[in-house]
């Protein structure tokens, strides 16, 4: 069984894996939706770069092409896939290299452990637009010290096929084990999502999927051997899009949103949903690189991808969508795309996406609390080569 790739995508298992973690313990680029745009009449001096590792699709034109006209900047982005990538990537590069650092949340915390972002003022960001749920985010604060803005989030659970799989099914992670799938599970290749999920199946959800003993922790790895026989893949970033939009794979633990929001818009007959079990939620943010030379601007675009235009390109990405976790951005996107706003759940009156975090149904995403990273990534490579 072999990991799917697609060509200049690094492997984030690899590239100084175990120096980073020893001890700190795309996509289907879619048609760009229509979002607001101002034109601004070119300059005549040279754009200032500013420098930015990221997610794919953070540092497209979808998302910055309006903040670039508007302050003559141009943004240069290099792009990994997972967590343990990004702080291997950014461990080999020198001070001031990034300017700006979009990060998963649970990351936050060991940027700061290894020095790699700078103290921010909140008073110069847009905290009091936040929804009270992300206003105090757990691992961007150090006591009452902040290191990360939050920018965006989404849910994980089960994604799959509907035309094999029933709504009512999906709401069960025990539907991966189900004889139909045998072959047709995938994995999108990061220890993270897959084992947290895995972990709420296993009833593991108090106080979180991530904090779980010896016990706990050795059911986990038993019941992720399970089901190997189910696997067809592990993927990486387009290569999850692509298996599902094919019907090469009928269902994906630890994905959501993110991909089959992409992937119905090209009409292939997928789904996400929070299983009865529970979910796990993503979440991107934004941090100053330690030693950027051009903090004020830094601080500036952040103040733009967290205010209402700026989350009416965050929620609509091109290359995968997002919720926000701003009021501004809720009434803004309801303004210029309705449609995307109910479909995303986030509605201004009524039920909404957020409800599933204060029902107890989601746990926000961490690094492991009683097994050190290293050992959850050392158990999945296993996994894949069972």
């Amino acid at each position: 069984m072999r990991k799917k790739e697609v060509p200049g995508k690094p492997d984030h298992t690899d590239i100084g894996r175990r120096n980073i973690l020893k001890g700190v313990g795309a996509a289907s680029a879619a048609t760009a939706l229509s979002v607001p745009m101002i034109l601004v009449p070119p300059r005549a001096n040279a754009a200032t770069e500013l420098n930015m590792i990221a997610w794919y699709g953070h540092g497209e034109p979808d998302m910055v092409e309006e903040f670039e006209a508007m302050n003559n900047v141009k943004i240069k982005a290099k792009y990994y896939a997972g967590g343990d990538n990004m702080l291997a990537l950014i461990s080999q590069s020198p001070p001031g290299t990034y300017d700006i650092v979009l990060s998963d949340g649970e990351f936050v915390q060991l940027l700061n452990e290894a020095g790699y972002i700078e103290k921010m003022d909140p008073g110069e960001y847009n905290m009091d637009d936040l929804f009270d749920e992300y206003s105090r985010f757990p691992g961007h604060w150090k006591g009452d010290d902040l290191y990360s803005v939050i920018v965006r989030f989404g849910y994980l659970g089960v994604s799959f096929n509907t035309t094999i799989i029933s709504h009512e099914e999906a709401m069960d992670y025990n539907i991966l084990w189900d004889s139909k799938l045998t072959g047709k599970v995938g994995h999108f290749d990061w220890h993270l999502p897959n084992l947290g999920c895995l972990s709420l199946r296993d009833g593991n959800d108090d106080p979180t999927p991530f904090d779980i003993n010896a016990a706990q922790w050795k059911k986990l790895q038993e019941t992720t051997l399970s089901l190997k026989p189910q696997v067809g893949g592990y993927f990486d970033y387009g290569g999850t899009f692509s298996s599902l939009k094919s019907g090469e794979i009928h269902a994906m633990c630890g994905i959501g949103d993110w991909i089959t929001g992409v992937v119905k818009k090209d009409g292939a007959p997928v789904d996400s949903v929070v299983p009865k079990q529970g979910g796990i939620q993503w979440t991107e943010s934004y941090s100053i690189g330690k030693g950027s030379q051009k903090q004020d601007l830094v601080k500036k675009f952040i103040r733009y991808m967290t205010s209402g235009p700026g989350q009416v390109r965050s929620t609509q990405m091109a290359a995968y969508p997002a919720m926000s976790p701003y009021k501004s951005g809720w009434t803004a996107l309801n303004q210029a795309n309705p449609a995307e706003a109910k479909r995303q759940r986030m509605n201004l009156d009524g039920p909404n996406c957020i409800d599933d975090l204060r029902e107890g149904r989601i746990h926000f995403r961490r690094t492991p609390i009683q097994q050190s990273l290293e050992e959850w990534n050392d158990f999945w490579s296993e996994y894949k080569n069972a």
